[in-house]
């Protein structure tokens, strides 16, 4: 094995069929990952040392092409033969510090950091030289290195949550989050390889980004919330952003971002994540038919519906089963369950819109962040806004104010009324809050002058202006609409 060539078919492409192969090398035979304990697997881990080696000659025949290019697409730890890993971080070392890469720069290296023996001696650096007969063929033998470090992956991490099985103690579902999540993980750590860009691709990106805002100016460059005054202040919901809507008890948070939710699955057509942790699935959907139908959600609730609304809620029953909207009820569901959840969501259904009802709902899976409120708010708060940017969407994540805004005259709250945590403030991209100054009205009198009015406050926008946009309520329809859209009907 140690000294078998991979020879080029007639097409070109190299011929596998008796030199690349899943045995172990002799140099390989005693080398497993750490976190592999099982006493059960006995059988050699999947590994290709012919490929390894391959890598290793493309980039010592082209080191000036294929070393910067390896460096982006493959982690050391692919390899599974010890030595193989010593000589792609030293030629990788030799790269970056400009320095040319040959058998005799190598070898000298070697022998300058006491490490020929560990590689095989200075035969086996010169075996790799010519060891595959085209350079060009390095992307194939990648793939086959990343493909078998894939599987060991897979296979330490099973083992590891299978030990972890046999000796947790407390609720069953809290490994499952934990097992869910590590497997999970095996495809981003190369999904992140794979994605490491350089600053060039980042300005290309923003020019980009420019032209295409200056060729569409006048139109919002996000997802439209709905609402034509919100979108002209935000711009739209931008993919990555996390956008907290805040308030008071019962002022319509959850109404508000229903409402928004339908827009996008209904109106523009695009899948929707909702992850409701107060309200039923059942609820939900009855707010949306009958905000959607335009008819009184009371006398519904009543059994005493008027005849015309039988249509329009057939017509908007039609329209929400056509939808993506998809609804998780999980209760005081935790950051590592939810983020598993939308990861197969956006996977399957290809989301772009997700919402959280509501964020103090949620709970934490470490036992620091248990025995600490602000500190279990801090970190689901930041783990939802590692999830919008990991899945390149705009996440709505509702919360509670305290009771500061009571206090005041006309309730209007601020952002340091946030509670429980500053942090929420800090993550958010956005922050909304929400007032219906009808709720705080002295009389009755006053109540009637207020009712319906509405302020969506805009207390933080991280790349735009803040302000206050007016809104109407609609109470017997559970939505709210554009205070100046309302009045044109």
């Amino acid at each position: 094995m140690e000294n078998s060539k991979i020879e080029s078919t007639s097409n070109g492409m190299p011929n596998f069929q008796g030199n690349i192969t899943s045995q172990d090398s002799s140099d390989s035979k005693n080398v497993s990952p750490k976190s592999l304990t099982s006493k059960d697997i006995s059988r050699a881990l999947p590994n290709n040392t012919d490929a390894e080696k391959g890598v290793l000659s493309a980039m010592l025949q082209s080191p000036d092409e294929i070393a910067t290019e390896a460096v982006q697409v493959l982690d050391p730890n692919a390899f599974y033969v010890p030595s193989h890993k010593l000589l792609y971080e030293l030629i990788i070392r030799l790269s970056d510090e400009g320095k040319p890469i040959d058998a005799i720069t190598l070898q000298e290296s070697l022998i300058r950091e006491n490490l020929m023996d560990k590689v095989g001696g200075p035969s086996a650096v010169l075996d790799l030289i010519d060891f595959v007969p085209d350079a060009s063929h390095f992307e194939y033998y990648v793939d086959i290195v990343k493909e078998k470090h894939l599987l060991r992956e897979i296979i330490s991490t099973c083992t590891t949550c299978i030990n972890s099985a046999y000796t947790h103690e407390g609720d069953a579902s809290q490994i499952l989050d934990i097992v869910e999540q590590n497997i999970l993980d095996i495809g981003d750590k190369d999904q992140e390889k794979a994605e490491s860009l350089t600053m060039k691709d980042h300005v290309l990106s923003a020019i980009e980004n420019i032209e295409s805002m200056y060729e569409n100016k006048g139109q919002i460059q996000g997802l439209a919330t709905g609402f034509r005054d919100v979108d002209n202040l935000l711009n739209g919901l931008q993919p990555g952003q996390m956008i907290v809507i805040a308030a008071r008890p019962s002022m319509g948070k959850t109404s508000l971002a229903m409402n928004i939710a339908e827009h996008v699955c209904v109106d523009q057509e695009k899948a929707v994540a909702v992850f409701s942790l107060e309200m039923t699935t059942q609820d939900l959907v009855q707010r949306l038919l009958c905000s959607r139908a335009r008819v009184n959600s009371q006398k519904i609730r009543s059994g005493i519906p008027d005849s015309s609304d039988f249509p329009k809620l057939m017509k908007a029953a039609g329209e929400l089963s056509k939808s993506k909207m998809l609804i998780d009820e999980t209760p005081s569901i935790s950051i590592i369950e939810m983020r598993a959840k939308a990861r197969r969501m956006k996977q399957r259904d290809d989301i772009q819109l997700l919402v959280v009802d509501y964020l103090q709902l949620m709970q934490s899976t470490t036992r620091r962040a248990k025995d600490n409120r602000q500190i279990e708010i801090s970190e689901i708060s930041s783990g939802l806004k590692a999830l919008a940017k990991e899945l390149h969407i705009p996440v709505i994540v509702l919360a509670q104010v305290n009771r500061n805004p009571e206090e005041r005259k006309g309730g209007r709250p601020r952002i340091s009324d946030l509670r429980e945590s500053g942090s929420i403030e800090q993550d958010a991209d956005v922050v909304g809050l929400l007032m219906r100054p009808e709720r705080y009205a002295d009389d009755d009198d006053e109540k009637d002058d207020l009712e319906g009015e509405a302020t969506f406050i805009v207390a933080k926008q991280r790349n735009g202006p803040i302000g206050d946009v007016p809104l109407t309520f609609i109470d017997s329809q559970i939505r709210f609409a554009d205070r100046a859209r309302e009045q044109e009907h």
